[in-house]
């Protein structure tokens, strides 16, 4: 029987490689899953429901507006005039004609503010619109 004994010149090394290689994972891993957060569906924004199943892919360049029950409308987080917004959506339009735009009228938000914005995407020459709703419980009853 070999036993083999250390000597007392040897050091004892804990490899830090993995370690580190762990820790950089997981830095990229939460780097790209707080890059996929959406400000835009973040906003308190009560929105009325609807039977019809609503899309929900983030398709190309999707513009997300919303409309606040006081009138004002909503962009990556901001408020925006009704002359920068149509700016805003001319670029839009400029890079793609096709580029989807979506409307989160609050429940309670003025149908002429909604409208307005409907206007200025029409101004701005983009068609694709659509109108973000919840989706309706079944055996809900309307509230009023």
């Amino acid at each position: 029987m070999n036993i083999r004994t250390t000597s007392d010149d040897e050091e004892f090394v804990i490899n830090m490689v993995p370690m580190v290689d762990v820790v950089f994972q997981l830095l990229i891993f939460f780097m790209v899953a707080t890059a996929f957060l959406d400000p835009e569906r973040a906003l308190e924004v009560e929105l009325p429901q609807a039977e019809s199943p609503a899309e929900n892919p983030r398709e190309r360049n999707e513009i997300v507006l919303n409309v606040l029950e006081d009138g004002r409308v909503v962009y990556q987080g901001r408020d925006v005039a009704r002359e920068e917004l149509i700016e805003l959506l001319r670029r839009a339009a400029a890079q793609d004609r096709e580029t989807p735009v979506t409307i989160r009228g609050a429940r309670h938000a003025l149908h002429e503010a909604v409208v307005g914005v409907m206007d200025a995407c029409g101004l701005a020459g983009l068609a694709n619109l659509s109108v973000g709703t919840t989706p309706k419980e079944r055996g809900s009853k309307e509230r009023g």
